[in-house]
């Protein structure tokens, strides 16, 4: 059985994890064209990593308490997928 992942996070000016627990999943993790700016992820040597509004990447069997998100207040990101 597929358990389907569906989740909107709301971006703080603050870097916080996509998930407050392991919750390893594949499927698309998108900043969607409405956000009123780029959503920074932090990359793996702590620098700022832009995603511009519209950006959608999918991502297998990914740890979504190691992804590390912030950007400008109304943003958001937006998690489709499962964990097959």
């Amino acid at each position: 059985m597929h358990n389907l992942i569906m989740r909107r996070v709301e971006v703080t000016e603050d870097y916080r994890p996509l998930s407050d627990r392991r919750l390893v999943m594949s499927g698309e993790i998108c900043a969607p064209p409405f956000n009123p700016g780029p959503v920074f992820f932090r990359g793996d040597n702590g620098g700022d990593v832009p995603w511009i509004a519209g950006e959608t990447h999918f991502w297998k069997r990914c740890d979504l308490s190691e992804f590390y998100v912030k950007g400008p207040p109304g943003a958001v990101i937006t998690i489709i997928g499962g964990p097959w």
